[in-house]
C-alpha cells in the first residue's frame, strides 16, 4: 500500500480549523445519508486500475478499516505513479462528497488538481475485490 502524505486546507499546509474539536468525535459519522472522515485520519491510498474508469480512481484507508472509493471527473494520469496525494478541502470539517475535496497530485510538471467526482465507503469484501483486481 502506498503511504499517503495528506493534507488538508487550500495549500500544502495542514489547516488547524480541520481538526476535530474536544467536542466532536474522531469517528465517523453520517452526513445527508453518507459516512464521513476525518482528512487527518487518511493513513494510505491505493490505485484502482480497471478498463472501464481507467487512471482516475483510489482506494483511500481512514483508520484501521475504514475504506474509501474516489472517483475523479476525468481522468488523473499521474495519479497511477503518486508517491502521496493531498487534499484541497473545500471548507472545513469532515469528508463527506466528492464535492467536499479535490485531489492534489504532484507530477513531473508541478501538482495536479484532480476534482473527485464521488466518494463511496467500501464494504470489506469489496475493498479485498478492488486490491486484488488492481494486482493483475
Amino acid at each position: 500500500m502506498k503511504l499517503a502524505l495528506v493534507v488538508a486546507g487550500c495549500s500544502f499546509a495542514l489547516a488547524a480549523g480541520c481538526a476535530p474539536t474536544a467536542d466532536e468525535p474522531r469517528e465517523a459519522s453520517i452526513a445527508d445519508g453518507r459516512e464521513c472522515f476525518w482528512p487527518g485520519d487518511v493513513n494510505g491510498f491505493n490505485t484502482v486500475r480497471d478498463a472501464e474508469s481507467g487512471s482516475n480512481r483510489i482506494m483511500v484507508s481512514a483508520g484501521a478499516n475504514r475504506r474509501f472509493l474516489f472517483e475523479t471527473f476525468g481522468p488523473c494520469p499521474d495519479l497511477n505513479f503518486a508517491e502521496n496525494i493531498g487534499f484541497d478541502q473545500h471548507g472545513s470539517g469532515q469528508i463527506c462528497r466528492g464535492v467536499d475535496v479535490t485531489l492534489l497530485v504532484p507530477g513531473v510538471t508541478g501538482t495536479q488538481r484532480c476534482p473527485v467526482r464521488m466518494i463511496q465507503r467500501l464494504t470489506e469484501d469489496e475493498a479485498k475485490a478492488l486490491t486484488a483486481r488492481a494486482r493483475k
